[in-house]
């Protein structure tokens, strides 16, 4: 017996929000952990749009100590980049990794990443 799943959409305002506090708020309706009837192997999770992605706010002094790092595998390969600067270049970005990383490293990641909008 298959039951369908109802998927609902929340429209979510971070303006003057915490980055890490609205994150964990979005992985858990993306993964559906509000549910009932959740469970960690199925994909029952909710569709959420963000909006005012810019008026974000970080606790502390990661807005001027947090970099985001990635390596191109190639030697000296490594690439940074401040918080300050892609929060100005791509606000919705800096959401966006928040939240991916977050979610669990596995197949059904990139299927809930799909329902969620991002808008500046």
């Amino acid at each position: 017996m298959t039951e369908k799943i109802v998927r609902t959409t929340h429209t979510i305002d971070a303006e003057g929000k915490i980055l890490g506090r609205l994150a964990t708020q979005v992985v858990r309706l993306l993964q559906g952990k509000q549910k009932r009837d959740y469970s960690p192997a199925t994909d029952m999770g909710d569709a959420v749009v963000i909006k005012n992605a810019s008026k974000i706010k970080v606790s502390g002094k990661k807005a001027e100590q947090k970099i985001y790092r990635h390596h191109t595998l190639h030697p000296g390969g490594l690439k940074e980049r401040p918080f300050k600067k892609v929060l100005a270049d791509n606000p919705a970005e800096v959401i966006h990794l928040a939240i991916i990383k977050m979610l669990p490293k596995n197949r059904l990641r990139d299927v809930r990443m799909k329902r969620l909008k991002i808008t500046s």
